[in-house]
């Protein structure tokens, strides 16, 4: 597990949304040998739950994650799983 990754996901999500529940898991192990392991790039599912949601499709709660992670989703991750919800739907 990359801490330093998972760490940088946790500062900027937090930073971003303000969560009730954040929860992030690597998945990098489970595709080694993968072209995006290869490169480097982490593999990752993210918990979020935010009020900062609310009102947002499931497409631009998506974009919002990815807004906030800026430029560590073209090195640092490679492929991301999101669980993005209000505190009304967790």
């Amino acid at each position: 597990m990359n801490e330093a990754r998972v760490t940088m996901i946790r500062e900027r999500l937090s930073a971003a949304f303000a969560p009730t529940e954040l929860e992030i898991q690597d998945d990098s192990a489970k595709h080694a040998g993968h072209a995006g392991a290869r490169s480097g790039g982490g593999h990752f599912t993210v918990r979020i739950v935010s009020t900062e949601f609310s009102g947002k499709s499931l497409v631009q709660r998506h974009r919002m994650v990815y807004d906030a992670l800026g430029d560590a989703m073209q090195q640092e991750i490679h492929a991301l799983s999101i669980q993005a919800k209000t505190p009304d739907e967790a």
